[in-house]
Protein backbone atom coordinates (compact mmCIF):
# COMPACT_ATOMS: atom_id res chain seq x y z
CA UNK A 1 0.00 0.00 0.00
CA UNK A 2 1.28 3.45 -0.94
CA UNK A 3 1.05 6.74 0.92
CA UNK A 4 -1.19 8.67 0.78
CA UNK A 5 -3.83 7.13 -1.48
CA UNK A 6 -3.99 3.65 0.00
CA UNK A 7 -3.55 4.31 3.74
CA UNK A 8 -7.26 4.25 4.50
CA UNK A 9 -7.01 3.69 8.26
CA UNK A 10 -4.56 6.54 8.85
CA UNK A 11 -6.70 8.88 6.77
CA UNK A 12 -9.77 7.94 8.80
CA UNK A 13 -8.02 8.51 12.13
CA UNK A 14 -6.88 11.92 10.95
CA UNK A 15 -10.44 12.88 10.07
CA UNK A 16 -11.50 11.92 13.60
CA UNK A 17 -8.56 13.84 15.09
CA UNK A 18 -9.52 17.02 13.27
CA UNK A 19 -12.78 17.18 15.22
CA UNK A 20 -11.08 17.15 18.62
CA UNK A 21 -7.59 18.65 18.09
CA UNK A 22 -6.49 21.85 16.29
CA UNK A 23 -5.54 20.74 12.81
CA UNK A 24 -5.96 17.16 14.00
CA UNK A 25 -2.64 17.49 15.78
CA UNK A 26 -1.25 17.61 19.30
CA UNK A 27 2.47 17.47 18.41
CA UNK A 28 3.62 19.74 15.58
CA UNK A 29 6.67 17.60 14.82
CA UNK A 30 4.57 14.64 13.60
CA UNK A 31 2.26 16.64 11.32
CA UNK A 32 2.22 15.64 7.64
CA UNK A 33 0.21 16.72 4.63
CA UNK A 34 -2.29 15.47 3.61
CA UNK A 35 -2.38 13.40 6.83
CA UNK A 36 0.09 11.68 9.17
CA UNK A 37 0.77 7.96 9.26
CA UNK A 38 -0.60 6.54 12.53
CA UNK A 39 1.46 3.99 14.42
CA UNK A 40 -0.07 0.75 15.72
CA UNK A 41 2.90 -1.06 17.29
CA UNK A 42 6.66 -1.41 17.25
CA UNK A 43 9.20 -4.16 17.83
CA UNK A 44 12.95 -3.80 17.69
CA UNK A 45 13.90 -1.33 14.98
CA UNK A 46 10.60 -1.72 13.11
CA UNK A 47 7.24 -0.07 13.35
CA UNK A 48 3.82 -1.03 11.94
CA UNK A 49 1.15 1.51 11.05
CA UNK A 50 -2.59 1.08 11.46
CA UNK A 51 -2.87 -0.06 7.84
CA UNK A 52 -0.49 -2.94 8.61
CA UNK A 53 2.58 -1.59 6.78
CA UNK A 54 5.97 -2.44 8.29
CA UNK A 55 8.83 0.07 8.15
CA UNK A 56 12.32 0.46 9.61
CA UNK A 57 12.03 3.20 12.21
CA UNK A 58 14.77 5.81 11.79
CA UNK A 59 12.91 8.40 13.85
CA UNK A 60 12.75 6.47 17.14
CA UNK A 61 10.52 9.11 18.69
CA UNK A 62 12.91 11.89 17.76
CA UNK A 63 16.05 10.22 19.16
CA UNK A 64 14.46 9.08 22.46
CA UNK A 65 13.93 5.36 21.70
CA UNK A 66 17.60 4.41 21.48
CA UNK A 67 16.68 0.77 22.18
CA UNK A 68 13.92 0.73 19.60
CA UNK A 69 10.53 -0.66 20.58
CA UNK A 70 9.39 -3.26 23.11
CA UNK A 71 12.92 -4.13 24.23
CA UNK A 72 12.59 -7.18 26.53
CA UNK A 73 14.75 -5.69 29.29
CA UNK A 74 12.70 -2.49 29.33
CA UNK A 75 9.45 -4.46 29.21
CA UNK A 76 10.55 -6.44 32.25
CA UNK A 77 11.49 -3.26 34.16
CA UNK A 78 8.15 -1.64 33.29
CA UNK A 79 6.12 -4.71 34.26
CA UNK A 80 7.91 -5.07 37.61
CA UNK A 81 7.34 -1.43 38.54
CA UNK A 82 3.76 -1.42 37.23
CA UNK A 83 2.83 -4.04 39.81
CA UNK A 84 4.33 -1.88 42.57
CA UNK A 85 2.77 1.42 41.52
CA UNK A 86 3.39 4.05 38.88
CA UNK A 87 3.69 7.28 40.89
CA UNK A 88 3.60 8.33 44.52
CA UNK A 89 3.50 11.49 46.59
CA UNK A 90 6.75 10.28 48.13
CA UNK A 91 10.30 9.87 46.84
CA UNK A 92 11.54 6.41 45.87
CA UNK A 93 14.94 4.76 45.79
CA UNK A 94 14.70 4.62 41.99
CA UNK A 95 15.43 8.35 41.59
CA UNK A 96 18.62 7.98 43.63
CA UNK A 97 19.76 5.09 41.44
CA UNK A 98 19.34 7.02 38.19
CA UNK A 99 20.85 10.20 39.63
CA UNK A 100 23.90 8.24 40.76
CA UNK A 101 24.30 6.77 37.28
CA UNK A 102 24.19 10.21 35.65
CA UNK A 103 26.81 11.44 38.10
CA UNK A 104 29.06 8.51 37.27
CA UNK A 105 28.69 9.06 33.53
CA UNK A 106 29.21 12.85 33.43
CA UNK A 107 32.04 14.24 35.55
CA UNK A 108 30.57 17.76 35.85
CA UNK A 109 27.32 16.44 37.36
CA UNK A 110 27.51 16.57 41.16
CA UNK A 111 23.80 16.94 41.89
CA UNK A 112 20.69 15.97 39.86
CA UNK A 113 17.07 17.07 39.73
CA UNK A 114 14.41 15.37 37.60
CA UNK A 115 11.64 16.84 35.45
CA UNK A 116 9.14 15.35 32.99
CA UNK A 117 10.58 16.64 29.69
CA UNK A 118 13.60 18.21 28.06
CA UNK A 119 11.74 21.51 27.77
CA UNK A 120 11.22 21.53 31.54
CA UNK A 121 14.86 20.63 32.12
CA UNK A 122 16.06 23.61 30.06
CA UNK A 123 13.51 25.93 31.69
CA UNK A 124 14.65 24.81 35.13
CA UNK A 125 18.32 25.20 34.21
CA UNK A 126 17.78 28.80 33.11
CA UNK A 127 15.85 29.58 36.29
CA UNK A 128 18.69 28.10 38.33
CA UNK A 129 21.26 30.17 36.46
CA UNK A 130 19.32 33.37 37.08
CA UNK A 131 18.94 32.58 40.78
CA UNK A 132 22.61 31.70 41.20
CA UNK A 133 24.06 34.66 39.29
CA UNK A 134 21.28 37.16 40.09
CA UNK A 135 21.34 38.18 36.44
CA UNK A 136 18.49 38.16 33.93
CA UNK A 137 19.80 37.54 30.43
CA UNK A 138 20.73 34.33 28.68
CA UNK A 139 22.69 33.70 25.49
CA UNK A 140 21.96 30.98 22.95
CA UNK A 141 23.04 30.10 19.42
CA UNK A 142 20.99 31.14 16.42
CA UNK A 143 18.72 28.37 15.14
CA UNK A 144 19.31 26.02 18.08
CA UNK A 145 16.28 24.19 19.48
CA UNK A 146 16.10 23.90 23.27
CA UNK A 147 12.43 23.04 23.78
CA UNK A 148 9.33 25.21 23.93
CA UNK A 149 10.17 27.57 26.81
CA UNK A 150 9.67 31.18 25.62
CA UNK A 151 13.28 32.22 26.23
CA UNK A 152 14.73 29.08 24.66
CA UNK A 153 12.63 29.56 21.51
CA UNK A 154 14.01 33.00 20.65
CA UNK A 155 15.73 33.02 17.23
CA UNK A 156 14.86 29.37 16.61
CA UNK A 157 13.67 30.00 13.05
CA UNK A 158 14.87 33.41 11.85
CA UNK A 159 14.60 33.95 8.10
CA UNK A 160 16.81 35.85 5.65
CA UNK A 161 14.30 38.69 5.93
CA UNK A 162 14.97 39.22 9.64
CA UNK A 163 18.36 37.72 10.43
CA UNK A 164 20.39 40.60 8.99
CA UNK A 165 23.98 40.46 7.80
CA UNK A 166 25.83 41.10 11.05
CA UNK A 167 25.21 40.16 14.68
CA UNK A 168 22.22 37.78 14.93
CA UNK A 169 19.02 39.48 16.02
CA UNK A 170 16.73 38.25 18.79
CA UNK A 171 13.62 37.15 16.92
CA UNK A 172 10.49 35.72 18.61
CA UNK A 173 9.14 32.37 17.40
CA UNK A 174 5.59 32.26 18.78
CA UNK A 175 3.19 35.11 18.20
CA UNK A 176 2.61 36.97 21.44
CA UNK A 177 6.06 36.39 22.92
CA UNK A 178 6.56 39.33 25.30
CA UNK A 179 9.12 41.93 24.24
CA UNK A 180 10.78 41.52 27.62
CA UNK A 181 11.51 37.88 26.84
CA UNK A 182 13.05 38.73 23.49
CA UNK A 183 15.15 41.50 25.00
CA UNK A 184 16.56 39.15 27.62
CA UNK A 185 17.98 36.73 25.04
CA UNK A 186 21.34 37.40 23.39
CA UNK A 187 21.88 35.44 20.17
CA UNK A 188 25.25 34.03 19.11
CA UNK A 189 26.46 32.89 15.68
CA UNK A 190 27.23 29.19 16.05
CA UNK A 191 30.87 28.19 15.42
CA UNK A 192 31.98 31.84 15.09
CA UNK A 193 34.45 32.31 17.95
CA UNK A 194 35.40 35.95 17.50
CA UNK A 195 31.86 37.26 17.11
CA UNK A 196 30.45 35.11 19.92
CA UNK A 197 33.16 36.11 22.38
CA UNK A 198 32.70 39.79 21.52
CA UNK A 199 28.93 39.56 22.00
CA UNK A 200 29.29 37.79 25.34
CA UNK A 201 31.81 40.32 26.64
CA UNK A 202 29.55 43.17 25.55
CA UNK A 203 26.83 41.74 27.82
CA UNK A 204 29.19 40.50 30.53
CA UNK A 205 27.41 42.06 33.51
CA UNK A 206 23.93 40.97 32.39
CA UNK A 207 24.35 37.31 31.41
CA UNK A 208 23.23 34.52 33.70
CA UNK A 209 23.97 31.67 31.31
CA UNK A 210 25.17 30.61 27.89
CA UNK A 211 23.02 27.75 26.57
CA UNK A 212 24.59 25.55 23.90
CA UNK A 213 23.88 22.27 22.13
CA UNK A 214 27.13 20.80 20.76
CA UNK A 215 25.25 19.06 17.91
CA UNK A 216 22.16 21.20 17.22
CA UNK A 217 19.60 19.31 15.17
CA UNK A 218 17.66 22.40 14.11
CA UNK A 219 20.96 24.07 13.26
CA UNK A 220 21.80 21.39 10.70
CA UNK A 221 23.20 18.64 12.96
CA UNK A 222 26.64 20.18 12.48
CA UNK A 223 29.10 19.49 15.31
CA UNK A 224 30.43 22.45 17.25
CA UNK A 225 34.09 23.12 16.71
CA UNK A 226 36.15 22.03 19.71
CA UNK A 227 37.75 25.49 19.82
CA UNK A 228 34.31 27.15 19.80
CA UNK A 229 33.09 25.30 22.87
CA UNK A 230 36.42 25.88 24.61
CA UNK A 231 36.02 29.60 23.92
CA UNK A 232 32.50 29.60 25.40
CA UNK A 233 33.81 27.82 28.49
CA UNK A 234 36.65 30.32 28.85
CA UNK A 235 34.53 33.45 28.46
CA UNK A 236 31.78 32.14 30.78
CA UNK A 237 34.38 31.72 33.51
CA UNK A 238 35.74 35.16 32.73
CA UNK A 239 32.41 37.02 32.97
CA UNK A 240 30.81 34.92 35.72
CA UNK A 241 28.05 33.38 33.59
CA UNK A 242 27.14 29.68 33.74
CA UNK A 243 27.80 27.39 30.79
CA UNK A 244 24.73 25.20 30.24
CA UNK A 245 25.14 22.17 27.98
CA UNK A 246 21.94 20.91 26.35
CA UNK A 247 22.50 17.16 26.08
CA UNK A 248 18.83 16.28 25.64
CA UNK A 249 19.82 14.73 22.30
CA UNK A 250 23.63 14.83 22.41
CA UNK A 251 23.84 12.54 25.45
CA UNK A 252 23.28 9.64 23.04
CA UNK A 253 26.65 10.36 21.39
CA UNK A 254 28.80 8.50 23.89
CA UNK A 255 29.06 6.62 27.17
CA UNK A 256 30.10 9.77 29.03
CA UNK A 257 27.95 12.08 26.93
CA UNK A 258 28.93 15.03 24.78
CA UNK A 259 31.12 16.84 27.30
CA UNK A 260 33.63 14.01 27.32
CA UNK A 261 33.77 14.04 23.51
CA UNK A 262 34.44 17.78 23.32
CA UNK A 263 36.57 17.95 26.48
CA UNK A 264 34.45 20.63 28.18
CA UNK A 265 32.92 20.67 31.67
CA UNK A 266 29.62 22.54 31.89
CA UNK A 267 28.24 24.19 35.00
CA UNK A 268 24.78 22.76 34.29
CA UNK A 269 23.66 20.00 31.93
CA UNK A 270 20.17 19.13 30.71
CA UNK A 271 19.15 15.56 29.87
CA UNK A 272 15.99 13.86 28.57
CA UNK A 273 14.93 11.36 25.89
CA UNK A 274 17.23 8.30 26.24
CA UNK A 275 17.44 8.50 30.04
CA UNK A 276 13.72 7.65 30.40
CA UNK A 277 13.65 4.19 28.83
CA UNK A 278 10.68 5.17 26.65
CA UNK A 279 8.81 7.18 29.30
CA UNK A 280 8.53 10.98 29.63
CA UNK A 281 11.63 12.37 31.34
CA UNK A 282 13.93 15.29 31.82
CA UNK A 283 16.81 15.99 34.17
CA UNK A 284 19.12 18.78 35.21
CA UNK A 285 22.55 18.14 36.67
CA UNK A 286 25.51 20.25 37.60
CA UNK A 287 27.79 21.78 40.18
CA UNK A 288 26.71 21.28 43.77
CA UNK A 289 26.89 24.98 44.62
CA UNK A 290 24.69 25.93 41.66
CA UNK A 291 22.20 23.12 42.22
CA UNK A 292 21.87 24.26 45.84
CA UNK A 293 19.36 26.88 44.64
CA UNK A 294 16.81 24.01 44.73
CA UNK A 295 17.73 22.81 48.25
CA UNK A 296 14.67 23.01 50.58
CA UNK A 297 16.40 21.55 53.65
CA UNK A 298 16.99 24.94 55.29
CA UNK A 299 13.71 26.56 54.32
CA UNK A 300 12.18 27.90 51.15
CA UNK A 301 14.73 27.41 48.35
CA UNK A 302 15.80 30.14 45.94
CA UNK A 303 14.06 28.16 43.18
CA UNK A 304 11.10 26.07 44.38
CA UNK A 305 10.57 23.13 42.05
CA UNK A 306 7.99 20.35 42.07
CA UNK A 307 6.26 18.36 39.34
CA UNK A 308 3.61 15.69 39.86
CA UNK A 309 5.38 13.20 37.60
CA UNK A 310 8.99 14.31 38.13
CA UNK A 311 11.09 11.28 39.12
CA UNK A 312 8.11 8.92 38.89
CA UNK A 313 9.34 5.35 39.46
CA UNK A 314 8.15 4.02 36.08
CA UNK A 315 10.48 6.45 34.31
CA UNK A 316 13.29 6.04 36.82
CA UNK A 317 13.33 2.23 36.71
CA UNK A 318 13.01 1.99 32.94
CA UNK A 319 15.50 4.81 32.49
CA UNK A 320 18.04 3.06 34.69
CA UNK A 321 17.57 -0.18 32.73
CA UNK A 322 17.96 1.68 29.42
CA UNK A 323 21.14 3.41 30.54
CA UNK A 324 22.66 0.20 31.88
CA UNK A 325 22.10 -1.37 28.45
CA UNK A 326 24.12 1.46 26.95
CA UNK A 327 27.57 0.20 27.80
CA UNK A 328 30.77 1.12 25.93
CA UNK A 329 30.22 -1.66 23.39
CA UNK A 330 26.70 -0.46 22.62
CA UNK A 331 28.02 2.99 21.73
CA UNK A 332 30.76 1.48 19.57
CA UNK A 333 28.12 -0.47 17.64
CA UNK A 334 25.92 2.59 17.21
CA UNK A 335 28.88 4.66 16.01
CA UNK A 336 29.74 2.01 13.41
CA UNK A 337 26.14 1.85 12.19
CA UNK A 338 26.01 5.64 11.92
CA UNK A 339 29.22 5.74 9.89
CA UNK A 340 27.87 3.00 7.61
CA UNK A 341 24.62 4.87 7.02
CA UNK A 342 26.25 8.26 6.39
CA UNK A 343 28.63 6.70 3.85
CA UNK A 344 25.81 4.83 2.16
CA UNK A 345 23.50 7.84 1.83
CA UNK A 346 26.32 10.09 0.62
CA UNK A 347 27.21 7.45 -1.99
CA UNK A 348 23.56 7.30 -3.09
CA UNK A 349 23.52 11.07 -3.65
CA UNK A 350 26.65 10.79 -5.81
CA UNK A 351 25.40 7.75 -7.68
CA UNK A 352 22.12 9.46 -8.55
CA UNK A 353 23.93 12.72 -9.37
CA UNK A 354 21.79 14.74 -7.00
CA UNK A 355 23.52 17.49 -5.03
CA UNK A 356 23.18 16.47 -1.41
CA UNK A 357 25.01 15.27 1.68
CA UNK A 358 24.63 14.14 5.26
CA UNK A 359 25.79 15.63 8.54
CA UNK A 360 25.85 14.22 12.04
CA UNK A 361 27.83 12.13 14.50
CA UNK A 362 27.48 8.76 16.15
CA UNK A 363 23.99 7.34 15.72
CA UNK A 364 22.55 10.62 14.35
CA UNK A 365 22.31 11.68 10.72
CA UNK A 366 20.67 14.53 8.83
CA UNK A 367 19.99 14.79 5.10
CA UNK A 368 20.60 18.02 3.20
CA UNK A 369 19.88 18.77 -0.44
CA UNK A 370 22.40 21.03 -2.19
CA UNK A 371 26.18 21.23 -2.46
CA UNK A 372 26.84 24.20 -0.13
CA UNK A 373 29.18 23.77 2.84
CA UNK A 374 27.20 23.51 6.08
CA UNK A 375 28.57 25.04 9.24
CA UNK A 376 25.71 26.71 11.10
CA UNK A 377 21.97 27.43 11.03
CA UNK A 378 22.12 29.87 8.13
CA UNK A 379 24.13 27.60 5.86
CA UNK A 380 21.98 24.59 6.83
CA UNK A 381 18.62 26.30 6.28
CA UNK A 382 17.05 24.80 3.12
CA UNK A 383 15.60 27.03 0.45
CA UNK A 384 12.14 26.37 -1.02
CA UNK A 385 13.44 23.93 -3.63
CA UNK A 386 15.46 21.92 -1.09
CA UNK A 387 12.49 21.83 1.30
CA UNK A 388 10.24 20.51 -1.44
CA UNK A 389 12.77 17.80 -2.32
CA UNK A 390 13.07 16.79 1.33
CA UNK A 391 9.27 16.50 1.60
CA UNK A 392 9.23 14.34 -1.52
CA UNK A 393 12.09 12.19 -0.23
CA UNK A 394 10.25 11.58 3.05
CA UNK A 395 7.21 10.25 1.17
CA UNK A 396 9.32 8.14 -1.21
CA UNK A 397 11.10 6.59 1.79
CA UNK A 398 7.76 5.85 3.48
CA UNK A 399 6.80 3.90 0.40
CA UNK A 400 10.19 2.13 0.44
CA UNK A 401 9.60 0.99 4.01
CA UNK A 402 11.73 3.53 5.90
CA UNK A 403 10.51 6.19 8.34
CA UNK A 404 12.58 9.36 8.73
CA UNK A 405 11.70 12.72 10.32
CA UNK A 406 10.23 15.36 8.06
CA UNK A 407 13.22 17.62 8.69
CA UNK A 408 15.65 14.97 7.39
CA UNK A 409 16.77 13.62 10.77
CA UNK A 410 17.55 9.94 11.29
CA UNK A 411 18.32 8.38 14.69
CA UNK A 412 19.49 4.77 14.92
CA UNK A 413 18.74 2.23 17.65
CA UNK A 414 20.59 -0.63 19.31
CA UNK A 415 18.40 -3.40 17.76
CA UNK A 416 19.58 -2.33 14.30
CA UNK A 417 22.10 -4.44 12.42
CA UNK A 418 24.39 -3.70 9.46
CA UNK A 419 21.84 -5.54 7.32
CA UNK A 420 19.11 -3.14 8.45
CA UNK A 421 21.34 -0.20 7.56
CA UNK A 422 21.98 -1.71 4.13
CA UNK A 423 18.21 -1.89 3.67
CA UNK A 424 17.86 1.79 4.59
CA UNK A 425 20.62 2.69 2.12
CA UNK A 426 18.88 0.72 -0.64
CA UNK A 427 15.68 2.60 0.14
CA UNK A 428 17.51 5.92 -0.13
CA UNK A 429 19.04 4.90 -3.44
CA UNK A 430 15.66 3.93 -4.88
CA UNK A 431 13.94 7.05 -3.55
CA UNK A 432 16.66 9.36 -4.85
CA UNK A 433 16.50 7.56 -8.16
CA UNK A 434 12.84 8.45 -8.51
CA UNK A 435 13.54 12.05 -7.53
CA UNK A 436 16.27 12.24 -10.15
CA UNK A 437 13.90 10.92 -12.79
Amino acid sequence: MKYPDELVQSRGLYERARSVMPGGNTRTTVFMRPFPVYAARGSGCRIWDVDGIERIDCVNNYTAAIHGHAHPVLLQAAEQQLRLGTAFGLPTASEIDLAELLGRRVSSVQRVRFTSSGTEAVMTALKAARAFTRRAKIAKCEGAYHGTYDYAEVSLEPTPENWGSGIPASVPLARGTPAGVVNDVVVLPFNDIDSSVAILRAHADELAAVLVDPLPNHGGLVPADRAYLAALRRVCTEIGALLVFDEVIAFRLGYHGAQAIWGVDADLTTFAKIIGGGFPVGALGGRADVMAVFDPSSGRPAVPHGGTFSANPMTMRCGLAAMELLDEQAFERLDALGDQLRRGVDDAFRRRRIPGRTTGMGSLLKVHFGDRPIRDYRSARPDAAASARLDALTVELLNEGVLIAGNGLLALSTPMTPTDVDEVVRAFDAALGRLAA
